[in-house]
């Protein structure tokens, strides 16, 4: 007797973005509480929060580099972020960068123990690594160091979940027509102008009440920030796609690695440094 053709079992609920949108929902929540809960209780909390999820970020993009035999060099980066988290917010921009040049050395030193073979290409990718991580680590962390840089910290997360909530949203409703199919398919031009729309009002309204700014100054940081947002989004996605992978870890559930929640706050920890020093003062 033929055996019964096996029951179908039901997939996981996903969105068309391809996600377990009700976990990737919670991880993201549970995410920004604990930034929140740090900044509200003492604003330097947030700067162990980053270390730490930076030091995730850094064995993950090292496990990603290993994929394709190309060897990081770890450790100094580990070592190299908690020294620029504490320069930055003690000493300032130039002790900070001055880290930054000293990890660089480090890392073409460090290969060394490893021989000539592949030197070039080991220690390419473990400079681009710590300007990808560590060195947009001091940005926030510059930022956190003004006197209203608690509510900076809340506006330049705010002003990067917007851009991906604003998108997937638009995204999913309207897209149709793909930003870079070759890089990032699911990105399309009516998910961006969703984000900044979304943008904007995010802006506006954290510019005139919290940050003590201008209304169009809101307009300018959320054009700005989404197009930076969207940018970090195309960069990691590029590195993967090289790579040959589809996430870089899998700690969050819905997710993937916890550097694909923070591939757009990646770049925009740099440019909402420079927005808010140049519309607020340092």
């Amino acid at each position: 007797m033929a055996d019964a053709p096996a029951t179908p079992q039901p997939e996981a609920t996903q969105s068309k973005a391809g996600r377990n949108l009700p976990v990737a929902i919670a991880a993201g929540v549970v995410l920004g509480g604990l930034c929140i809960a740090s900044l509200a209780w003492q604003k330097w909390l947030f700067i162990p929060l980053a270390v730490v999820a930076l030091w995730i970020g850094i064995t993950e993009i090292a496990n990603g580099f290993a994929t394709r035999g190309i060897r990081i060099s770890t450790w100094p980066l580990l070592v190299a972020v908690p020294v620029i988290g504490w320069a930055a917010y003690v000493h300032g921009p130039q002790a900070f960068l001055a880290v930054i040049a000293a990890l660089v050395l480090v890392i073409l030193v460090w290969r060394l123990w490893g021989g000539t073979e592949d030197y070039v290409r080991d220690t390419t990718a473990s400079v681009f690594v710590a300007g990808y991580i560590p060195l947009m680590l001091g940005f926030a962390i510059l930022t956190l160091r003004a006197d209203d840089g608690a509510w900076r910290i809340v506006a330049f997360i705010a002003l990067t979940i917007g851009s991906d909530i604003g998108g997937y949203a638009a995204g999913v409703l309207f897209g149709k027509h793909p930003m870079a199919p070759t890089i990032s398919p699911k990105k399309s031009w009516e998910g961006f102008a969703g984000s900044v729309i979304f943008q904007v009002a995010i802006g506006v309204g954290l510019f005139v009440t919290v940050l003590s700014g201008q209304w169009w100054e809101g307009v300018l940081a959320g054009v700005i920030l989404t197009i930076t947002a969207t940018l970090g989004d195309f960069i990691e996605s590029a590195v993967k796609r090289d790579l040959g992978i589809t996430d870089m870890g899998s700690i969050i559930p819905g997710h993937g690695g916890l550097l694909d929640r923070l591939d757009s706050l990646i770049p925009n920890a740099f440019v909402s440094w420079a927005v808010f020093t140049a519309f607020l003062g340092s």
